[in-house]
């Protein structure tokens, strides 16, 4: 008999509230405003504004890596000089960015133009799972070429690293707006 007491007290008091389901719940990553400063990459032949969340480290050959930390991302610089070769460096760079088509859901290619500064290229955002979240290119046309590529390390999940990689990809944005030769 108590048993059965107990068991009705207790069906009773867990019919009071109404059960709603948890809402799904969203990563939010914030990161601070950025603050750009004039990077001279001598002496290799180019200048930009670079983040001063980023940390610029010189490898050989005028290449450069710019880590951000917090982020766990490189942003991959190489440069060449053109010497008759503007076409091959071109279909290579764009080569590199349709690569990841494989694993991308989507590339949208932005051409960018400085004519004052004859700063030339295109900036490829890569939507999906693919190893790059962006990619882009500058050439004055004539004797310099720079490619970037844009690296996390994390396994490609778009969700998850797609507020570090628009961050960045305004910061790319910002390099080429404010690129010059040397």
């Amino acid at each position: 008999m108590i048993r059965i007491f107990i068991t009705v007290l207790v069906l009773l008091s867990s019919c009071k509230k109404e059960s709603i389901p948890k809402p799904k719940g969203k990563l939010s990553l914030s990161y601070p405003k950025p603050s750009y400063k004039r990077y001279d990459a001598t002496p290799c032949p180019f200048s930009f504004q670079l983040n001063s969340l980023a940390t610029p480290v010189k490898k050989k050959n005028c290449a450069l890596n710019l880590y951000y930390k917090d982020m766990k991302a490189t942003l991959y610089l190489s440069y060449k000089p053109v010497q008759g070769n503007l076409k091959a460096l071109l279909r290579d760079a764009e080569k590199l960015a349709v690569d990841h088509t494989i694993r991308a859901n989507g590339i949208v290619d932005q051409p960018f133009v400085n004519k004052a500064k004859k700063v030339y290229g295109m900036f490829f955002s890569i939507t999906g799972n693919a190893a790059s979240q962006s990619n882009f290119y500058l050439t004055d046309s004539t004797s310099h070429f720079i490619t970037g590529s844009l690296y996390f390390y994390a396994r490609p999940n778009y969700d998850s690293i797609y507020p570090a990689a628009v961050y960045v990809q305004k910061d790319i944005r910002r390099m080429m707006e404010t690129f010059q030769w040397e």
